[in-house]
């Protein structure tokens, strides 16, 4: 498990600018939002796409899913669980480099 999460990681670093937006909780509400829709899609369930935040977390992780099914032909063969616990891992370790381990003291300043 730990070869796929570090896949995935590393394909999010790589390609996923949302993980660096200018702010604590914008960084937050999107690995939230995009990593939830994503997840729901590689599960085989519909995400939801009922408010604008939804559709624009579907749209980033609709091209997100297509990479991961294309690059990691393993998640074929991936049980729902198995993506949840995956995408659950993925999820904490971007939350730790992009929040809570960030040296960048502007993403939480009262002032902005």
């Amino acid at each position: 498990m730990s070869s796929k999460l570090d896949e995935l990681f590393g394909y999010v670093q790589e390609r996923c600018l949302w993980q660096f937006f200018s702010r604590t909780w914008d960084r937050q509400e999107n690995i939230d939002g995009i990593l939830a829709t994503a997840t729901d899609m590689l599960a085989g369930q519909a995400p939801k796409r009922d408010t604008p935040m939804d559709r624009l977390f579907y749209a980033d992780a609709t091209v997100m899913v297509a990479d991961f099914r294309k690059r990691f032909p393993w998640f074929a063969e991936t049980s729902p669980d198995e993506v949840r616990s995956l995408m659950a891992e993925l999820k904490a370790r971007l939350e730790d480099i992009a929040i809570t381990g960030s040296k960048n003291r502007e993403l939480s300043h009262q002032l902005y």
